[in-house]
């Protein structure tokens, strides 16, 4: 018999951020969003666009003028907010190093070191070319020096502490919302546990009185699958993984059952990177078992497939209706809203459970995006 190899794999963490909420928030890393991504970029810039509609309406007393003041306040703020956020993307790997305190003094100190050189960029153009010989009329550049460089540095100090409060308090809640997601899943997996875990030693306790063999072959399935259901469930388990514990928690209920069991196997090229959380196909196996088959007097057939199409897997069970089918409908509702439950955690909307039911099969199908 093939020994199933160690469940222990480590998978990726629930959730985008692999931070672990432990330890001083001091000492967590930098909360500051991926400067180089279009949407932040986009964010930036509709706030300095935003700003600066706010300040003409603020500065001027009547409409004429509304649309030209506006032009040069956009203009100061659209490029001081594009270097900006370059700037803050050229140092991010940078800032990442630091703790959310040093990240934030630093980052604002970047932020108003390129308000200041912007300032004087303005201030030294206006100086060249707002001459009698040149068309650009004074009051597109600033005259009073001084005023003009304060102003900015006051205005850049409030909106970047105020940009910065945002990103701190965004990231603290997104933490909040995976950290409650991962004790809602952990305590989930528990009950998941017992369950199987029980059915598995009754196998056990009735091969020792018949095949003392197969008991001992399932002895060592179960410290595989016992080994799987304790790994970490904060995280995601390759599909790999799940399958092959599905694979071995059949073998010892084939050990028990005979030939009354049929399993068939269906399955496509199924991505290598896609991940599940763990114990998510085998209870639905468990379940087709003990609420399809064992009623059966006579063998029944229970298949599995799993494909895959785009960035989704699909993956169903099938196993014949039993007799009482209202009985088996309420004892599968436990163990499919625990998946579901799960799955919605771990994916959101992306994930999805179903089940369909005719007059003689019952077929539990999942759905959930490729997540590496």
């Amino acid at each position: 018999m093939t020994r199933q190899p160690d469940s222990r794999t480590d998978g990726e963490p629930v959730g985008d951020n692999p931070g672990d909420n432990s330890g001083d928030d001091a000492r967590q890393p930098a909360y500051l969003p991926n400067f180089c991504s279009s949407p932040i970029v986009f964010g930036v810039v509709l706030i300095a666009a935003l700003t600066a509609i706010a300040l003409t309406l603020a500065r001027l007393t009547e409409w004429s003028m509304f649309f030209t003041d506006l032009a040069k306040t956009s203009l100061l703020l659209v490029w001081t907010s594009l270097a900006i956020t370059t700037t803050l993307c050229l140092l991010r790997t940078w800032l990442n190093r630091f703790s959310v305190v040093r990240a934030s003094v630093l980052t604002f100190a970047a932020v108003i070191t390129i308000i200041i050189i912007v300032s004087e960029i303005i201030y030294w153009l206006g100086t060249l070319y707002s001459t009698p010989e040149m068309a650009v009329p004074n009051t597109w550049f600033p005259q009073n020096h001084w005023y003009f460089l304060s102003s900015n540095v006051v205005i850049g100090s409030i909106m970047t502490g105020l940009v910065l409060r945002y990103f701190y308090v965004s990231h603290q809640w997104h933490r909040n919302v995976e950290s409650e997601a991962r004790t809602r899943i952990h305590a989930l997996q528990a009950r998941i546990r017992p369950h199987f875990l029980f059915n598995s030693m009754n196998t056990i306790a009735e091969l020792t009185r018949t095949n003392p063999k197969a008991a001992e072959a399932a002895v060592v399935n179960l410290s595989d699958l016992f080994r799987a259901s304790l790994a970490d469930s904060k995280k995601l388990v390759p599909l790999t993984q799940e399958l092959g514990v599905t694979r071995v928690y059949q073998e010892m209920e084939q050990q028990r059952l005979g030939d009354r069991l049929v399993v068939k196997w269906q399955l496509d090229d199924l991505p290598q990177q896609a991940r599940i959380p763990s114990l998510t196909l085998q209870p639905l196996l468990e379940n087709a078992i003990y609420h399809g088959i064992e009623p059966l007097p006579d063998k029944g057939v229970i298949e599995i497939e799993g494909r895959s199409k785009g960035k989704m897997v699909y993956l169903s069970v099938r196993n014949p209706l039993p007799i009482n089918k209202y009985k088996s409908e309420a004892g599968n509702q436990i163990a499919l809203e625990n998946i579901r439950e799960r799955l919605e955690l771990a994916f959101g909307s992306s994930a999805s459970l179903s089940r369909a039911i005719d007059q003689t099969h019952y077929q539990v199908s999942i759905a959930f995006p490729v997540k590496e």
